[in-house]
């Protein structure tokens, strides 16, 4: 049924010139010898209908030049039988659809002349027409004009239509391409923070491992080789991250000298929303627990963006942090009383980034307006690996 109603829509005009083609030969065959009737020859007069109607089924594919071709049939079969035209409803009809065709045309300089030409082909019908008079011309110019200027103010609709249809998918398109340049900064940038931080674990276990072989007795010498490897591995490892990380790295951009934030640092980070003018009330549920360095340095982070958008998004009078600690996890909920999040698309932070960073624990992100109004950003990341 879908089927044949898509069918229908885009064929239903070439049904219809399909049947008036099959009325108009058939008509011009009844009407052979009537008084006012076409002159004939007859076979001329079939032929000249099917050079007049056919040229509609290509309106697709020429769409100026298909109506155009309707007219130049009428005026040269109007310089072989002179009544066939104006005898002829059907024709009438199909010139219609043509001027209507015309008029939907997007380049306005073709809309245009093509009015004109079907005036010109009024004029030459009318003219040659041996029982004709001057409402011949002046009743299907009206006609045609009025017709025309139907079209012509429907075919600018549908040119704006689609235009609107254009921006949206374009602005669709730039959407999906900024959450996807969203997440590949912000991927860049987890990797960058995760480097500083494990590359902090291994220049530890270097350091232990070197300051251990140094103090074995001289004839522990296999104990002593064993911690070389470590040691020499650990060095390895470490000048293998910073290349690979260097690639990450904006040319403006240096190695991380100082120690990435954790939770520890929230109150300084809560001060300093306080003094940029945004109240915030921070509160800690639970024993707090030594969380993995990426793992902290996540949460630190969700803080931050949630604290941010209340500042500089939502344009929030209060804000409520709250960092609960249970069982197996650690939940971090920002809360305000703004008018929503950021758009999350600057700098590889917002939503976006977010989402990446709880997916690499394996952990929740909730955002979203709260019932009794402002907005909740709500992460719960496992304390285990997922």
């Amino acid at each position: 049924m879908k089927s044949f109603l898509r069918l229908a829509r885009r064929y239903w005009l070439d049904a219809l010139v399909l049947l008036g083609l099959g009325f108009a030969l058939a008509g011009a065959v009844i009407g052979q010898g009537k008084t006012d009737g076409p002159t004939g020859p007859l076979w001329f007069d079939l032929l000249a209908i099917l050079a007049i109607l056919t040229p509609l089924f290509a309106r697709r594919r020429f769409p100026f030049g298909a109506p155009a071709a309707v007219g130049v049939a009428v005026v040269l079969t109007s310089f072989v039988d002179e009544r066939l035209v104006p005898f002829d409803f059907i024709i009438f009809l199909a010139s219609c659809a043509a001027v209507f065709l015309i008029g939907l045309i997007r380049e306005r300089a073709q809309a245009v002349a093509g009015l004109v030409l079907a005036w010109g082909v009024v004029a030459v019908v009318a003219y040659r027409d041996p029982i004709g008079n001057l409402d011949g011309f002046i009743a299907p110019s009206v006609i045609f004009g009025i017709i025309w200027t139907i079209a012509f103010a429907l075919g600018r609709k549908f040119e704006e239509a689609d235009e609107a249809r254009e921006r949206a998918a374009r602005a669709e398109r730039e959407r999906e391409e900024r959450a996807r340049s969203a997440v590949t900064e912000e991927r860049a940038r987890i990797a960058r923070e995760l480097h500083d931080v494990v590359g902090h674990s291994v220049s530890v276990m270097t350091v232990q491992a070197s300051a251990v072989r140094r103090l074995l007795r001289p004839e522990q010498q296999r104990e002593r080789e064993a911690l070389l490897i470590v040691e020499q591995t650990g060095r390895e490892a470490l000048a293998e991250m910073r290349r690979m990380v260097g690639v990450l790295r904006r040319p403006e951009e240096a190695p991380a000298l100082a120690p990435q934030p954790s939770l520890e640092h929230l109150g300084k980070l809560v001060e300093q929303a306080r003094e940029a003018g945004l109240p915030v009330d921070l509160r800690v549920e639970g024993e707090p627990l030594p969380l993995p360095a990426g793992l902290d340095l996540t949460a630190y982070r969700l803080v931050q963006e949630g604290l941010t958008n209340a500042l500089k998004h939502a344009r929030a009078e209060r804000a409520q942090v709250l960092v609960r600690y249970s069982d197996g996890d650690i939940e971090v909920t920002v809360s305000d009383d703004g008018q929503g999040a950021g758009s999350g698309d600057g700098g590889g932070h917002g939503l976006v980034g977010m989402r990446e960073r709880v997916a690499v624990y394996g952990g929740e992100l909730e955002a979203g307006p709260r019932p009794e109004g402002g907005y909740r950003l709500r992460a719960k990341l496992p304390l285990a690996p997922a």
